[in-house]
Order: structure tokens, then sequence, then C-alpha cells
């Protein structure tokens, strides 16, 4: 996959810049101008956070470094602004970010990152015997990882990792189980209380500022890195429960 704009990693998370994304998505409007009207809707330390970048100008003959406003975002408010932009370069954008999540997410690059977390930690996996050993090198990868996903996300790591199951039945089964909100309604497939004090999910809320004016707010489940780890526990120890 060809590389469309420079992505970080901070703290087990990707990051953009805001900057990037601006010039990329080829916006009319002022930087700060699109800043104020945009990020609102987001958490300043969770979706993104301040920092600051330099940038030569020309001044008087000679090259100045100037220091510029910058923020670093997460892949997926980067996602949301995209959809926000009602624009064909941000569908493409949107598209590109989806595909980077799915290869983050990946189970093989969850081990990876997981393992080298707990290497530099100078931290050994022990385990019972060879056997056992991927199940719970990715359990304990997942439990490192600071990154949410989505119940569909969770739905293909199991399935990859041999548990019979698919989106559709994963989201029943958390229903049945009171993990996820069974009534019909608003909430229908949010976390139940029980589940919020477990630590399973979070829930994203974002406005989205519709091209006739109005605004909605998509309210979206989200499994925590103590929720995949609940999760792939469970089935891997029985994988018939699904």
């Amino acid at each position: 996959m060809n590389e469309l704009i420079k992505v970080t990693v901070k703290n087990d998370q990707q990051l953009v810049s805001a900057r990037d994304l601006y010039h990329g998505l080829e916006l009319k409007i002022r930087f700060s101008l699109w800043v104020s009207k945009n990020f609102k809707e987001f958490e300043d330390g969770e979706d993104f956070t301040s920092v600051s970048r330099d940038t030569e100008v020309q001044n008087n003959g000679g090259i100045q470094v100037r220091e510029l406003q910058d923020y670093a975002l997460t892949i997926d408010m980067a996602k949301q602004l995209c959809m926000m932009s009602h624009t064909e370069l941000g569908r493409k954008y949107r598209k590109y970010f989806i595909e980077l999540e799915r290869k983050w997410n990946d189970p093989q690059e969850v081990v990876k990152r997981g393992y080298a977390i707990l290497q530099n930690e100078n931290t050994q996996l022990k385990l019972e015997n060879e056997q056992m050993k991927p199940k719970a090198l990715f359990a304990d990868a997942v439990s490192v990882s600071k990154t949410t996903i989505l119940v569909s996300e969770l739905a293909k790591i199991l399935r990859q990792n041999g548990v019979n199951i698919g989106a559709n039945r994963l989201f029943a089964w958390m229903r049945e189980n009171g993990y996820l909100i069974s009534r019909k309604g608003t909430d229908w497939n949010m976390p139940t209380q029980r589940s919020m004090e477990l630590g399973l999910f979070n829930i994203k809320e974002t406005t989205i500022t519709h091209s006739d004016g109005h605004t909605t707010i998509s309210k979206t489940t989200k499994v925590t890195g103590k929720g995949q780890q609940y999760f792939i526990n469970k089935f891997l120890k029985d994988k018939d429960i699904a």
C-alpha cells in the first residue's frame, strides 16, 4: 500500500498530523478555521493532542525557522474528519485509514507489537507448554495494547484464531450474555453498565454535520484492550461457546 500520508506511532497508537491531513484534503478554508469548526466535536487528549512543528520560511533573503501549531490525530478522528469534509479526497483518505487500521489490528501485527513491548520492559513470557504458546502470546500482546477496535474487528481476530464466529453472531452472543444492551431503541448494541464497569468497552460519540446543515450524533461501541483480552481468553478456552 503506497503511503498517502505520514503515520507515526506513539504509545502503541497510530497518529497523523492535522496539517498533513488538511493539505492532503486540499481544503480551501484557513487551517485555524478548519480546526475551530471541526475539532470541537472531539476530545483533547483522547482524540488529538496539541503539538508544534518547524517550517522554513524566506526572510530578507535568508531562511528562518518558524514554529507552527499542529495536532497529532488518532486514526479514528482522522477518518471522521475525512467523512465530514464531504469530498472525493475525503473518501479516498478515509479508505486509506480504514486499510491502515485493518493492517494494524491484524493478529500477527498485534503479537509483534505486544512482544516487542514486553521485550523492551525485560519481561519474559512464562508459558505452560508449547501448544499454549501462540494463544498466551496473543493474549499478552492484546493486554498491553491501548488500541480500541470495533466488535466486527474482534470477530475477525477470533475467527483467525480458530473460533467459528462472525460479526452478527458475536453481537448476538454479547447481547444474549449481558455484555451489550438487547432492547430495541437508540441504545441497542451499546455496552451494559456491567460491561462498562469491567472496562470491556468504550463508546465513541461523534457529531456529524451534514451537507444540508443538520447534525446527527453517531455512537459506536468499541472494544478496549482489556476487553479484547477478556473475550479472546473466554472464546479460546471454549471454542464451542459461540
